[in-house]
């Protein structure tokens, strides 16, 4: 049996409850928790939408709120901890690519300011970035609050309907399944790439430049 169809068999055999519980947690992660930036959350959402419209025992409404507060929430986490703990925290993850993100995550920031926040969410690994640097940053946290519900509608609510609506395309419709699974299989790819990248990135040690 190939990967794609044991994931289609468990799609199929997981209760609403699981499916639920899964994705909030993935989205909390990966927009709150520094350590899961490398998750692919917009093929995530995708896939998530899709599978609500293949499924009638999935509740779309229930899964658009579940998701919204997890990426609200996960946010908000993000912020508290970098308001909190400042650079430490953020220096806590040493790596090329991981300092290369971060600085490109400040740059961002100081550019875009307020609407930062909101814009980040649609670019991977910004968006795990952007929060704790606001927090750091000592941003209004009414605005952060304001900006972060915004974006977590826009991107989280979103894509998560267009997989939804994408079900009800014609061209798409009968082969709906079969294409949630094909983005949940990319995702564990992406997962699984960004993930030891990631490691060999920490393990690689810094360039000295010759002065």
């Amino acid at each position: 049996m190939s990967l794609s169809d044991q994931i289609t068999n468990l799609l199929d055999s997981s209760t609403p409850f699981f499916i639920y519980l899964a994705l909030f947690c993935i989205v909390f992660i990966e927009t709150g928790i520094l350590i899961a930036f490398f998750l692919p959350g917009d093929s995530i959402l995708f896939a998530a939408g899709l599978l609500a419209a293949t499924r009638s025992d999935t509740n779309v409404v229930i899964l658009l709120l579940l998701i919204f507060l997890a990426a609200f929430l996960g946010d908000q986490v993000g912020y508290v901890l970098g308001r909190k703990y400042g650079r430490g925290y953020l220096e806590r993850h040493t790596g090329p690519r991981i300092t290369k993100m971060i600085n490109r995550s400040e740059n961002f920031y100081a550019k875009y300011g307020w609407s930062a926040v909101i814009l980040a969410r649609f670019y991977p690994w910004i968006r795990t970035f952007m929060p704790p640097i606001a927090g750091l940053g000592k941003m209004n946290y009414y605005k952060f609050l304001a900006a972060n519900a915004l974006g977590a509608a826009l991107w989280g609510i979103g894509i998560t309907l267009l997989g939804f609506y994408a079900a009800s395309i014609p061209a798409l419709k009968d082969s709906s399944r079969y294409i949630a699974t094909f983005f949940v299989v990319l995702t564990i790819l992406i997962t699984v790439k960004n993930y030891w990248r990631a490691r060999l990135d920490r393990r690689t040690p810094p360039t000295v430049t010759p002065r």
